[in-house]
C-alpha cells in the first residue's frame, strides 16, 4: 500500500525531473509485500507461543500441553492433514512442512520449539 501511495503521490519528484527512479519503485513494489508477509508470520508465531503459555498457566503445569502437542504432532505425521493454505493459520499444528527459508513464511512455529518454550519459558 505504501509503495502505491509513493508511486501516485510523489516519492521525491521535483520540477527538474520527469519522474522517480523506476528501479527503486519496482524494488519497493516487490519487497514491500514480502516484508509484510514476514511481519504477519512473525506476529502469528508469537501469538502461538503466547497461547501456549496461557494454556499452560490455566492448566497449572505445561506438562499436559506438552503431551498433547506431541500426540497431535505424531498423529499429523501418520494421517496427513487436509488443509488449504488459506486456512493453515487455524490449525493447532502447522499443516504444511516448511523447512529452511520457506519456514519464515510459516504461521506456526515448529512443534519442538513450542515444547521447548513451554518447558523453558525464557528460551524463545
Amino acid at each position: 500500500m505504501l509503495s502505491r501511495f509513493a508511486m501516485f503521490f510523489g516519492g521525491g519528484r521535483d520540477r527538474d525531473r520527469d519522474g522517480g527512479n523506476p528501479i527503486a519503485l519496482l524494488a519497493t513494489m516487490i519487497l514491500a509485500p514480502v516484508a509484510a508477509l514476514l511481519i504477519q508470520a512473525a506476529i502469528s508465531r508469537s501469538r502461538e507461543y503466547d497461547a501456549d503459555a496461557g494454556g499452560a498457566a490455566i492448566a497449572g503445569s505445561p506438562l499436559g500441553l506438552v503431551s498433547a502437542l506431541k500426540k497431535i504432532d505424531s498423529a499429523s505425521r501418520v494421517v496427513p492433514l487436509d488443509a488449504n493454505p488459506a486456512t493453515a493459520h487455524m490449525f493447532i499444528i502447522k499443516p504444511f512442512s516448511a523447512a529452511g527459508l520457506l519456514g519464515l513464511f510459516s504461521t506456526h512455529p515448529p512443534t519442538e520449539a513450542r515444547i521447548q518454550a513451554l518447558l523453558n519459558p525464557g528460551s524463545r
